[in-house]
């Protein structure tokens, strides 16, 4: 007997089922997040050192103003990572 667990997964893999993706496409993914994960760590290990110098130099204005920059930085770089990689999972 299947637990309404199970029910609900088939349900829902015949609803929409779930895209296979090739070698080549995973290959593809992988390099995509590690140059994401490359790009976020270099902004964000430059803009912690100005936002540790602008706090240094007690300018706490923008200090602030580069955390929102880093904030916003930081989410552009994974939305186009997640966006490259839709692409790569829409090709069939």
């Amino acid at each position: 007997m299947k637990s309404a667990y199970e029910l609900a997964m088939e349900r829902l893999e015949k609803q929409s089922p779930t895209a296979k993706l090739t070698d080549a496409q995973k290959a593809e993914i992988a390099e995509i997040d590690s140059q994401t994960k490359a790009k976020l760590a270099e902004r964000e290990v430059f803009l912690q050192d100005q936002i540790a110098k602008a706090r240094f130099g007690g300018d706490d204005t923008a200090a602030e103003s580069l955390e929102d920059q880093l904030a916003r930085e930081l989410r552009r770089i994974q939305q186009d990572g997640e966006d490259k990689k839709e692409k790569i999972r829409e090709k069939r």
